[in-house]
C-alpha cells in the first residue's frame, strides 16, 4: 500500500502503550558482503511519552522505523508492543513518512477515512463523523473536499496526521514528517504537533535530523551511534509542558543542544575515519574536540 500514512489492532484508550526493542540486530547482504546496520539495539519507549531519535546520517534510522512498523524483521532480538511480539504491520502502529503521499485522486476527507473503511470493522457513519471531528481538530474543515494538489505542504501534513489518528494507534511513528517543508511551515507544524501530543499523550516515536526540533518536541532524545547503530545516549528533556519556542532560547535548552551536538559530532567522525577519509574536514573536527 503506497501511502504516506501507512497502516502498520483495536479502538479504545490508546495512550498507555509500551514499545520495547530488546537486543535487536539487522543487517543486509550475503555473508561475503554483509553490512550490519543495527546491532544490539535496546530501547523502551514509555507510555504517554514523546521519544525522539536523532543520529548521524546513514546510521540506520529508517531501518529502525521499518522494524518497529513491522515492514521488516530483525535478524535477532525482539520488538514488543505491550509485551506482544511485533510480527508484521498492524493498525496499532501508524507511520507518517518523510514524503507527502496522500492519494491524489481522493479528497482530503476520503484520504482520512480510507484506512478504517478498508478494514470494515466500524460503521461508515461512525468513521465519517470521527473524520469530520479530526479535520476540525487539525484545522481542515474548510478543505475536506479539496484534493491534495489544492493543499499547501503544511495542510497535507495535517491531513496525514488526521489519517493516522483515525485508526486509534497504540503508537505513532513519525519518520522525519516535516523534513520537506519550508522553515516557517516546519515551525508551525512542530508547534501544531506538540499541541496534539500534549492533548492526547499517545505514545510517540519521532525520528528527526534536526536537533532543535528534537529538543522542542521530546520527553527524551535518543542519540544513536554511527553504523552499526545502537543507543549511544539518552538525554532527558526537562523543559516544562506545554511547550513554546521561547524555551529554545533558555540555558537548559542550550545545554541539551550542546550535549546532543557533541555526541553526534563524535559519531560522525567515526564514520569518516572508518571509511579511511583523513581529509581536512576530519582534522578540523578533531581539533574542535580537543
Amino acid at each position: 500500500m503506497n501511502t504516506n500514512t501507512a497502516i502498520s489492532g483495536t479502538s479504545g484508550d490508546r495512550s498507555q502503550a509500551t514499545l520495547e526493542l530488546k537486543n535487536v540486530n539487522r543487517g543486509f547482504g550475503d555473508d561475503w558482503s554483509r553490512e550490519e546496520i543495527i546491532t544490539d539495539f535496546s530501547l523502551t519507549v514509555h507510555p504517554n511519552e514523546l521519544t525522539v531519535i536523532v543520529g548521524p546520517s546513514g546510521c540506520g534510522k529508517s531501518t529502525l522505523v521499518n522494524l518497529v512498523a513491522g515492514f521488516d524483521k530483525p535478524d535477532s532480538g525482539e520488538i514488543l508492543l505491550d509485551d506482544k511480539p511485533i510480527t508484521g504491520p498492524g493498525h496499532d502502529r501508524m507511520v507518517v513518512f518523510q514524503e507527502t503521499a496522500l492519494m491524489p485522486w481522493q479528497t482530503t476527507r476520503a484520504n482520512v477515512v480510507f484506512g478504517p473503511k478498508l478494514r470494515g470493522d466500524r460503521s461508515n457513519a461512525d468513521i465519517e463523523a470521527e473524520a469530520d471531528q479530526l479535520l476540525d481538530k487539525v484545522g481542515l474543515s474548510d478543505f475536506k473536499d479539496k484534493y491534495p494538489i489544492q493543499l499547501s505542504g503544511g495542510m497535507q501534513r495535517r491531513a496525514e496526521l488526521a489519517r493516522a489518528m483515525i485508526n486509534h494507534p497504540l503508537v505513532m511513528i513519525m519518520d522525519e514528517p516535516f523534513r520537506g517543508l519550508d522553515a516557517m511551515s516546519r515551525e508551525l507544524m512542530q508547534e501544531f504537533f506538540v499541541r496534539l501530543f500534549e492533548e492526547n499523550r499517545r505514545t510517540n516515536l519521532f525520528v528527526t535530523s534536526e536537533i532543535e526540533e528534537a529538543i522542542f518536541l521530546a520527553d527524551r532524545v535518543v542519540v544513536l551511534s554511527n553504523r552499526p547503530t545502537s543507543v549511544r545516549q539518552i538525554i532527558d528533556i526537562k523543559l516544562p509542558r506545554p511547550r513554546d519556542f521561547h524555551m529554545l532560547s533558555s540555558t537548559e535548552a542550550y545545554e541539551y543542544k550542546r550535549e546532543a551536538m557533541e555526541l553526534l559530532h563524535e559519531e560522525a567522525l567515526k564514520s569518516f575515519k572508518r571509511k579511511g577519509d583523513q581529509s581536512e574536514l576530519v582534522e578540523a573536527f578533531d581539533k574542535r574536540s580537543e
